[in-house]
């Protein structure tokens, strides 16, 4: 009972649990973005303030390890300075013999000694407000010897080993970690996609539950090897100051700027995070008019065309005010731009003219609402039910159950026929032929008992028969039924046409077959031969029979000769 009760705890088969945590997750997904795009800004301003903010410093490592930083002093530069001081800590944690880290006055200024050796002067610029100079000198002294003794204790064989068998741990943990994630994610794949392909009324799409899935499942294994390797580096002071030096490379070319707009400049990581953010921006609103579909334009009387409009001008509006907003809070002055969107627009109208066109009449047809999601419509070649209507194209699902993309200029630029436009009653013309002699009567009411038991034909308008001609070999009638479901023509139009001929059949009606007729006469044919080709053709043909008549008697002779000959010899 146990094992059932959480199997189906977990793993519900009930469309309304599914519903539920399918919501719960698309939830989770808007609010974990929204929090991306508020620590995102925060981080990019706050890096923005101290870099305009922010005095000229330098910073003072050991082995990797940040110590405390120093700024300018009088001549000197920060950079000299801990250049200076890097160089002394470096050969006091080589020693084997503990480090004497002690402080002495000169000039009324204290003075950090290290084995003897000047290490740096503590000045005023050093010093935060409300601390002394020999507070500080004291704060540093502790780091200092703290550090040299970690890096002395690090450099023992002992140490060594210990960090060599963690390294080993933390890869075999990673790896069994990374198995492990990638099982569990397969599994819940497994339980997940099925259900939500097989249920029509989640509205999930199992092709990005999955994509989603499997790029959160790669940043984690990213996330963990990353992390992997940062632990085993920590360990080693050697490879500590390599990995500290290269991430201090790195940063410096993320955070140099390489773009200036107006009075302001940008790096690197700057314009990552504001794609990120634009990124971000683009799935908040999209999640949001996804919501506004399911909950609000729903539940409303409108149609299913008019709710895509106006979720598609929606989701438009709002990704368009959000990054006016969004490049307001960067910083960016919109004005600054105008070159920009010149350009833009000259390459629109050079060499984007087909997207262009597009575009626009993607927009047309949105608010004339001459095609609208749902309706059946026939373009050229394809027939079929207009599924999506994007900026861009219309998607189209054929009879055959195949999309068909269909660019919406095209729409636009030849005719199309809507079956669905504004009511989707349609009539059916079915045309048939019956034998010479039938009873129109019973002819007439053969095709509407077979109209009247289709449940798929409306009894409003009635159906009809039409008397349409003598044909050659027949009496042509027309059945005219009407239809609320132009989808299903084909298949109603089949299904009357079995009926009919069963009816007719049962009622002795025949259906003739085509006939023709063919009358033949023989006689001579009327020619009239002119003098000269008479002539002609008379010397031709004594010129054959005497030619004819020389063939023959010389036959003849060769005949007669070889008998004679056969006659000697015997």
């Amino acid at each position: 009972m146990l094992a059932n009760w959480n199997k189906k705890t977990w793993f519900p088969n009930s469309r309304e649990v599914f519903m539920s945590r399918f919501r719960r997750f698309r939830i989770i997904i808007i609010i974990s973005a929204i929090a991306l795009m508020i620590v995102l800004t925060w981080f990019s301003t706050s890096q923005m303030s101290v870099q305009a903010q922010g005095r000229p410093t330098s910073v003072i490592t050991l082995d990797g390890r940040r110590l405390f930083e120093v700024s300018q002093s009088g001549q000197f530069s920060a950079e000299n300075r801990a250049a200076d001081a890097k160089l002394i800590l470096k050969a006091a944690v080589r020693s084997t013999e503990p480090a004497k880290v002690e402080i002495v006055e000169s000039n009324e200024l204290p003075v950090i000694q290290v084995n003897g050796r000047h290490l740096l002067t503590v000045t005023q610029q050093d010093t935060p407000p409300g601390r002394t100079k020999q507070e500080q000198a004291q704060i540093w002294v502790q780091q200092i010897t703290e550090a040299i003794s970690q890096g002395q204790e690090e450099r023992r064989l002992g140490y060594l080993w210990r960090a060599i068998l963690f390294a080993v741990l933390s890869v075999l943990g990673a790896v069994a970690l990374h198995l492990v994630l990638g099982r569990i994610c397969r599994s819940w794949l497994r339980r997940l996609v099925p259900r939500a392909a097989n249920d029509p009324n989640t509205g999930a799409q199992p092709k990005g539950i999955e994509l989603f899935v499997q790029l959160t499942l790669s940043l984690v294994h990213a996330g963990l090897w990353l992390g992997t390797v940062i632990y085993i580096t920590d360990l080693f002071p050697l490879t500590r100051e390599w990995s500290q030096g290269i991430a201090n490379i790195l940063w410096m070319s993320l955070t140099s700027p390489i773009i200036s707009l107006g009075e302001k400049s940008y790096s690197v990581i700057n314009i990552i995070i504001l794609i990120a953010l634009f990124f971000g921006l683009v799935a908040v609103t999209g999640a949001v008019t996804n919501l506004l579909r399911s909950r609000l334009l729903r539940i409303t009387s409108v149609s299913r065309g008019v709710q895509e409009s106006i979720a598609v001008i929606i989701n438009y509006s709002l990704i368009f005010i959000g990054t006016v907003v969004l490049l307001q809070i960067w910083g960016l002055d919109i004005s600054s731009l105008a070159i920009v969107a010149s350009v833009l627009g000259v390459a629109i109208g050079f060499g984007l003219q087909g997207i262009a066109k597009e575009l626009v009449s993607g927009l047309v047809i949105t608010f004339e609402r001459s095609i609208e999601i749902g309706d059946f419509v026939q373009i050229g070649e394809f027939m079929g039910t207009v599924e999506r209507l994007t900026a861009r194209s219309t998607h189209i699902r054929t009879l055959d159950d195949i999309t068909v993309i269909v660019p919406n200029s095209r729409l636009l630029d030849k005719e199309v026929v809507n079956w669905s436009h504004r009511s989707p009653v349609s009539r059916l013309v079915l045309p048939v032929r019956v034998a010479y002699g039938s009873s129109l009567s019973i002819v007439r009411s053969a095709l509407l008992e077979a109209a009247k038991d289709n449940p798929d034909v409306l009894k409003k308008p009635a159906p009809k028969v039409w008397f349409k001609a003598f044909g050659e070999d027949s009496l042509n009638f027309q059945l005219l039924v009407w239809i609320s479901q132009p989808r299903k023509q084909f298949q109603i139009k089949s299904d009357l046409y079995f009926q009919i001929e069963e009816i007719l059949r049962h009622r002795h009606v025949q259906i003739p077959f085509p006939q023709r007729s063919l009358h033949l006469q023989s006689g001579n044919l009327p020619l009239e031969l002119s003098p000269t080709l008479e002539k002609s053709l008379s010397q031709l043909s004594e010129v054959l029979t005497a030619w004819l008549k020389n063939q023959s008697q010389s036959d003849n002779l060769n005949g007669s000769t070889k008998s004679s000959k056969n006659q000697t010899k015997q």
